[in-house]
């Protein structure tokens, strides 16, 4: 059931940061809980938390002129919900990847790190989904063959002993040094790059919430380990 909520007079203009009420302006996710209903928040519960938290950082990272072109895409995010971590993996994966390219050395390094991290859990986990995240991954780090190189130094000398697999935060982590750093970068497209990889998330989980729920209806009784197949 929803909550009553003071709806606004008029739409409002997207813009940085929180905002305690519509009249005072709205984020990307503020204006997502407003047309989900919900109390208003830029942490509502209509949206996976990763890809949520893409949006904020997209949504405060654009220009002006940016941040308007992702109004088509605040509807779009209500209803995607899942608790399933692979999809944290997968939007880290995106965001990396998109990242890797263009982004300062130092940020480069980390971003190798991680997509080094998310290959070997998109190899456990399997699918097609998965397997195209997986070369997408392998294709950034081919494009940036410094920071791959350290990254696998750093991996073979530093961090070895640790657990394998990725952390909802650790996915998070990667989402915001890749965000940071394309809008921090020296291209003059960052705008367009941070729009298009926040399209592309919500592109990436329609699909991750599409087979998911294919193969829910397919073997109602088998949920515990998802191929993700489709």
């Amino acid at each position: 059931m929803r909550e009553t909520t003071a709806y606004p007079d008029v739409m409002p203009i997207l813009s940085p940061g929180r905002h305690r009420s519509p009249r005072r302006g709205a984020c990307f996710m503020e204006f997502a809980s407003y047309l989900a209903g919900e109390r208003w928040s830029d942490h509502p519960a209509c949206t996976q938390g990763t890809l949520a938290h893409l949006a904020r950082l997209v949504n405060d990272c654009t220009s002006d002129a940016g941040r308007a072109r992702l109004t088509p895409l605040i509807p779009t995010v209500v209803g995607m919900t899942s608790d399933d971590p692979l999809l944290d993996v997968l939007l880290a994966t995106r965001a990396a990847a998109a990242a890797l390219p263009v982004v300062a050395e130092g940020r480069q390094r980390s971003l190798a790190v991680g997509l080094h991290a998310a290959i070997a859990v998109l190899a456990e986990r399997g699918g097609a989904l998965a397997v195209e995240a997986s070369e997408r991954a392998a294709a950034a780090l081919r494009a940036a063959p410094a920071a791959d190189a350290w990254a696998v130094r750093f991996i073979e000398e530093v961090a070895p002993v640790r657990r394998a697999g990725m952390t909802v935060r650790q996915c998070q982590d990667v989402v915001t040094g890749a965000v940071n750093g394309m809008a921090q970068s020296s291209v003059a497209d960052a705008d367009d790059r941070l729009v298009a990889l926040l399209a592309a998330a919500v592109s990436d989980t329609a699909r991750f919430l599409a087979v998911a729920a294919a193969q829910a209806t397919a073997a109602p009784r088998d949920l515990s380990s998802p191929s993700f197949a489709g």
